[in-house]
C-alpha cells in the first residue's frame, strides 16, 4: 500500500436474485458523468487542471454564471477593503 495511492474496493460478483435490470445495482454513477470530461479516474493535479481548463474553455456558460460570481466576488472584495479601512489615494499620483 502506497503513500500517496488511494486504496481501490474489492470487487464481488454477486447477482441479486430478483434484479431484472441491465447492468449492476450496485454501480455508483453521478447523475452527470457522462456530459463532464473532468469527472473520472484521471490521475494526477496536472491531468485534473488540464481536463478542468479544457471543459472551461469549451462548454460556453449560457446561464452567466460565471459573470455573476465575479460580480460577486468583486463586491465582497470592496466590501473587505471598507471594513479593514484600506484607503484607495496610495493609488494617486498626488504629493
Amino acid at each position: 500500500m502506497g503513500i500517496l495511492s488511494t486504496r481501490k474496493n474489492k470487487k464481488y460478483s454477486y447477482q441479486p436474485r430478483y434484479y431484472k435490470g441491465e447492468g449492476s445495482p450496485f454501480e455508483l454513477k453521478h447523475k452527470f458523468d457522462e456530459y463532464r470530461v473532468t469527472a473520472g479516474s484521471n490521475r494526477g493535479i496536472k491531468t485534473k487542471l488540464n481536463n478542468a481548463i479544457d471543459d472551461y474553455k469549451y462548454n460556453k456558460d449560457n446561464s452567466g454564471a460565471n459573470r455573476r460570481v465575479m460580480i460577486i466576488v468583486g463586491i465582497l472584495i470592496l466590501v473587505f477593503l471598507f471594513i479593514i479601512g484600506f484607503d484607495l489615494s496610495i493609488f494617486s499620483t498626488n504629493s
